[in-house]
């Protein structure tokens, strides 16, 4: 299969970084922009994020597509909390 064995790997990992900020970006939304809450809720996932693309072998080079699935995640979770509070 050669380059098609790291592809499920590098597509869990992506949808982890989207799916553990989800919640990260409602609670994010809770706190008015460059707070220390805002900034904390938006980076706190980034080592673990680290740690798993190193251990699962991803070089630097896949931290675009990472990046991409956290703020997709912050970005529907801040989208679901103002959606919440909108009573929609």
């Amino acid at each position: 299969m050669g380059n098609m064995d790291g592809l499920l790997p590098l597509l869990g990992l992506i949808i982890f970084a989207f799916a553990i900020n989800v919640p990260l970006g409602y609670l994010r939304q809770n706190y008015e922009k460059f707070t220390f809450g805002w900034y904390f809720y938006i980076h706190i996932s980034i080592p673990l994020i680290i740690y798993l693309r190193i251990k699962a072998g991803f070089s630097w080079m896949f931290i675009p597509l990472t990046l991409g699935g956290a703020i997709a995640g912050q970005m529907v979770g801040g989208m679901l909390r103002k959606r919440r509070q909108s009573g929609g």
